[in-house]
Parts: structure tokens; sequence; C-alpha cells
């Protein structure tokens, strides 16, 4: 995300399939991905959890534990090459089939209506580029 110094908002966008996942926020200190989208009324955006180097795949899992709506995860390497995805209820654990750097939380619904699948290579821009 160093690429993008002033803005948080990236534009999530599936380069294999040309579609757009979505607006997200990033979380890349260790409060922001504790926190995640834990005890949010609604998610407004994505979120994408840039997780520390070298992680392996338990070092990768998510929990939604206090998070109150279901949501689409897709998990991507260093290369945004999406490893694993997953629908996910609240209350319920998952460790992804690969290691993941980047793990993108978006609404219900988005990995299919972006037809977003294992393989696929990710794009994420910076939304006030020209």
């Amino acid at each position: 995300m160093q690429n993008y110094p002033n803005s948080k908002h990236i534009i999530v966008m599936n380069r294999t399939k040309s579609t757009v996942l979505g607006e997200s926020e990033i979380a890349d200190t260790f409060f922001s991905r504790l926190m995640g989208t834990m005890f949010k009324k609604e998610l407004k955006r994505g979120l994408i959890l840039k997780l520390p180097s070298n992680r392996s795949r338990s070092g990768s899992a998510i929990h939604m534990f206090f998070v109150r709506f279901p949501l689409d995860i897709i998990f991507a390497d260093a290369d945004k090459k999406v490893v694993d995805i997953i629908s996910i209820d609240p209350w319920k654990t998952y460790t992804p089939k690969n290691p993941a750097k980047y793990v993108i939380e978006m609404k219900k619904g988005t990995i299919g209506s972006s037809g977003t699948e294992i393989g696929d290579e990710l794009d994420f821009t910076c939304e006030n580029a020209k």
C-alpha cells in the first residue's frame, strides 16, 4: 500500500475478469487489523487487511467474532493473486487454503457479482488516481 501514501481509500478490481469489487479502506497496523469490522453496524466500504510478510496459513486466518453481518472474504498473496475465497457468517472462523498477504473483507455477494475465483489477479487503485 506504500504506493498510495495520501489515501486510505482504494478501489479493488479483478483484473482477470475486468470487474470492480468496490471501494475499500486499508488496515495496515496491528490495531486496525485487530478491530477489522468488529462492532460496526454496517459495512460502508470494504476493508483490506494488509498482513505482515511471511504469514502462514494459520497466520492468515480470520474470525467473525463481534461482526454483525455476513461477509465475502478474499485471500490474496503478495502478487495480489486470489488464493482462497469464502462467504462467512458472524461468529465463525476460517483458515485459508494457502497463506495470504491481503485479506479483503467485502459485503456478502461481492464474490458472486464480480465473478471472482481462486487464481484471479486483483489490482488496488487509489480512488483519486487520474
